[in-house]
C-alpha cells in the first residue's frame, strides 16, 4: 500500500460497506490520471451495464439494419454472419475492457492513445482518435434516431393500410424532433438517466423474449422456412459475388453490437469504475451476441422464402414486413410501438455517452469552441453544452437522408468505421508505443497480445470493406459515401492540426491535468484527501436525492 493510500485510508471513517468508499477510490484513481472530479458518481455497475446494453437495443437495432443482411445471402447471411461476427466482437470487447480497466476516464480512446503512444506521435494520434471518436459517436446518435424516425414512419404506413408513403422531408422532421427531445432529456440531471437504465434493461429483455416466443407461434405456414433453407441456402441479390456479399452483410451485426466505448465515456460518473467498465463492456456484448443470434434464427425461420419480397414491400422496413405477414396489422402495430419506445431509449443513452466524450475532448482543448463546450451545468450537473453540440452534429449528418438511402446508409457505416479507427489506434499503441502500462483490476494476462492483434486486424479489414458500395458498378446515387464522410473528416482534422499558425500542432499538447498532483508528496496527500472529502459529500448528496 502506498503512502497516499495509507493517508487516505486513515481519513476514511465510513463503514466498509458504504458507497462512499468506492467514490473515494474512484476519485483517487481519476486524480492519478490528472483530472479533478467534476461529475457526480451516479451510475452503479448495473446501470453502467444498462448504458451499453440499451445502446445496443437488440430488436430495434436489428429492425434498423436488417436491410443490410437480407440482400447479401438471405437467411444464411443473417444466421452465419451473426455467428462469425460474434466471435470477433467478443475479442474486441475483451481488448476494450482491459484498456478501460487500466484508465477509466471519460476521454477514453484519445486519452489511452496519448498515454500509450511514443512521445513523437502521441499528440497527432490522440488528435486523430479524438476526432474519429467524436464523429463516430455522433454518427451513432444519428443512425439510432434516424432508425427510430423510419420506424415511426413505418408504423404510420402500416396504420394507413400502406396508403401513406413518407417523404425524406417528413422523415427528417421526425428525426429532428427526436434529437431535440433527447437533447432536452439529457440536459436534465444525470441521475434521471442513471435510474432509467434498469427499466431499459428489463424492457429490452421482455421485447426479445416476446419476439422469440410469439413470432414462431403466429407465423402462417407459407412464410415458414425449414432448417435446410435457413442454414444452407445462400440467396444473393446484391450483384457482388457470394463471398464478398457475405462479408458486406457483416454491417448488420457489427452495427447492432458496437459502441463498446460508450460506457467508458460515462466512467467518471460510475462507482468502482475500474471494475464496472470491463464488466459492462463484456457482459453487454456477450449477452447481446447470444440473444441476438437467437433472434436472427427465429426471424430466418419465419420470414418467408423470398428475400426480395421482404425488401420490396411497400411498408419499407424488412422487419415490419415480416411482422405484418405473421401478426397482421393490429398485432404488428402493437409490437412495433414497443420497438419504437425501446429505440427511443437507445437515443438517450447514446447521447449521454457522446456528450461525455465531447466534454472530455473539449476539456483537453481538442475541439473548436472547447472553452464553451467544457462546461458542467451547476444546476443539473450535466454537460449541457456538449449535449447540444452533439445534437447539432447529428442533425447535420441526418441531411444525408435527402441524398437517398445509400447516402444515409453511409451514416450507419460511419458509426462502425469511426469507432473502429478510434479503437484500433490505442490498442496498437499499447504494444508499439514503448510506454509502461499499469494494468487495471481486469487483465487478460498472456492472452492480451493475441487478442489485441486479432481485434485490430479484424477492425482494419472491416473498415476497408465498409467503404465499398452496396452494389458493383454503382451510379452516383448508389455510391457509398462512407469513404467521403470518414475520409473527409480525417483529412480535415489533419489539415486543422498542421494549419499554419493556428493549427493544433502549435497548442494541442494532449490531456491537460485539471488536478496537478505529484503522487508521494505531502501536497499530493492533501490534494487526495480533498478529493476524498468532495467524493463523500457528493455521494451523500446523491444518496439523499435518490
Amino acid at each position: 500500500m502506498s503512502d497516499v493510500d495509507k493517508r487516505i485510508n486513515a481519513t476514511s471513517v465510513v463503514p466498509a460497506h458504504d458507497n462512499s468508499i468506492l467514490v473515494d477510490k474512484d476519485a483517487r484513481l481519476l486524480a492519478e490520471l490528472g483530472y479533478k472530479q467534476e461529475f457526480r458518481r451516479n451510475f452503479s455497475p448495473i446501470e453502467l451495464f444498462g448504458i451499453g446494453f440499451s445502446i445496443i437495443g437488440l430488436v430495434p437495432s436489428i429492425a434498423s439494419v436488417l436491410v443490410f443482411s437480407v440482400p447479401y445471402g438471405g437467411t444464411h447471411s443473417m444466421v452465419w454472419g451473426w455467428a462469425v461476427c460474434g466471435v470477433f466482437l467478443t475479442i474486441i470487447a475483451l481488448a476494450m475492457g482491459e484498456l478501460g480497466s487500466a484508465a477509466p476516464t471519460s476521454g477514453g480512446l484519445y486519452y489511452w492513445t496519448f498515454r500509450f503512444s511514443s512521445p513523437k506521435w502521441r499528440c497527432l494520434l490522440s488528435w486523430i482518435v479524438g476526432y474519429a471518436n467524436s464523429v463516430g459517436n455522433m454518427a451513432g446518435l444519428a443512425s439510432i434516431d434516424w432508425g427510430c424516425a423510419v420506424q415511426i414512419m413505418a408504423a404510420a404506413s402500416i396504420g394507413s393500410g400502406i396508403k401513406f408513403q413518407p417523404t425524406a422531408g417528413q422523415t427528417y422532421a421526425v428525426y429532428c424532433a427526436l434529437l431535440l427531445f433527447h437533447g432536452a432529456m439529457c440536459s436534465t440531471s444525470p441521475v434521471l438517466i442513471a435510474r432509467l437504465q434498469k427499466p431499459y434493461i428489463i424492457l429490452n429483455l421482455l421485447l426479445c423474449v416476446a419476439l422469440i416466443v410469439a413470432l414462431p407461434a403466429a407465423t402462417p405456414s407459407e412464410f415458414k422456412n425449414n432448417a435446410k433453407e435457413v442454414f444452407g441456402t445462400f440467396i444473393n441479390i446484391s450483384g457482388w459475388n457470394n463471398g464478398f456479399a457475405f462479408i458486406i452483410g457483416f454491417l448488420s451485426p457489427l452495427w447492432v453490437i458496437g459502441a463498446f466505448d460508450s460506457v467508458v465515456h460515462v466512467s467518471e460518473e460510475a462507482t468502482n469504475a475500474a471494475v464496472a467498465i470491463p464488466f459492462a463492456i463484456i457482459l453487454s456484448a456477450v449477452s447481446s451476441i447470444i440473444i441476438g443470434w437467437g433472434i436472427m434464427i427465429v426471424l430466418a425461420f419465419n420470414m418467408g422464402k423470398s428475400p426480395a419480397a421482404v425488401l420490396d414491400s411497400p411498408i419499407g422496413q424488412p422487419l415490419a414486413t415480416i411482422f405484418f405477414n405473421s401478426f397482421g396489422q393490429k398485432g404488428t402495430l402493437a409490437l412495433w410501438a414497443v420497438i419504437i419506445v425501446v429505440q427511443f431509449t437507445m437515443g438517450s443513452s447514446i447521447l449521454t455517452a457522446c456528450s461525455r466524450q465531447i466534454f472530455a475532448f473539449s476539456r483537453d482543448g481538442g475541439l473548436p469552441f472547447s472553452g464553451w463546450l467544457y462546461n458542467v451545468n451547476q444546476r443539473t450537473h450535466a454537460p449541457v453544452h456538449a449535449v447540444w453540440f452533439s445534437v447539432l452534429g447529428a442533425a447535420l449528418l441526418g441531411l444525408l437522408g435527402f441524398a437517398g438511402p445509400n447516402a444515409i446508409g453511409a451514416v450507419f457505416a460511419l458509426g462502425v468505421t469511426g469507432q473502429y479507427v478510434a479503437y484500433s489506434i490505442p490498442i496498437t499503441a499499447r504494444y508499439f508505443g514503448g510506454q509502461e502500462i499499469k494494468p487495471g483490476p481486469f487483465t487478460l494476462g498472456f492472452m492480451s497480445t493475441p487478442i489485441a492483434a486479432v481485434a485490430v486486424v479484424f477492425m482494419s479489414f472491416m473498415t476497408l470493406v465498409f467503404m465499398f458500395p452496396a452494389i458493383p458498378n454503382p451510379s452516383a446515387s448508389d455510391m457509398n459515401y462512407t469513404s467521403v464522410v470518414m475520409g473527409g473528416t480525417l483529412v480535415l482534422c489533419v489539415i486543422y492540426y498542421y494549419f499554419p499558425k493556428y493549427g493544433g500542432v502549435y497548442w494541442f499538447k494532449g490531456p491537460i491535468r485539471t488536478l496537478e498532483l505529484e503522487l508521494g508528496s505531502e501536497d499530493s496527500a492533501s490534494a487526495e484527501v480533498q478529493i476524498v472529502e468532495e467524493g463523500k459529500e457528493k455521494s451523500s448528496k446523491v444518496s439523499s436525492e435518490t
